[in-house]
């Protein structure tokens, strides 16, 4: 078993010079975050588009299971602040 086995899956995020939030670009193999972070600049930034790198070890991700989704992303009936439904809203504002 080569040390290569032992390396680790990490998530990559990057932050665009023109954004305000990292956005997820792909994931790759290290052994440790500051080789992981060399690699991601190397890897997802060859045309210096980054200004930020984030590198998070895909173990330490919690998702949510696709099976699940109707009862994690449904409306929740007793939130009714979240339907704008009876709000008013001045002609002088337009469309929305």
């Amino acid at each position: 078993m080569s040390q290569k086995d032992n390396w680790k899956i990490w998530e990559v995020f990057i932050r665009s010079k023109n954004g305000i939030s990292h956005k997820h670009v792909g994931s790759l193999h290290a052994p440790d975050a500051e080789i992981a972070i060399k690699n991601a600049r190397d890897v997802y930034t060859r045309r210096s588009e980054g200004i930020s790198i984030w590198v998070v070890p895909s173990d330490a991700i919690t998702a949510s299971r696709p099976d699940e989704k109707e009862p994690l992303f449904a409306p929740a009936d007793d939130k009714v602040y979240r339907h704008p439904t009876f709000y008013d809203i001045p002609d002088e504002i337009g469309h929305m």
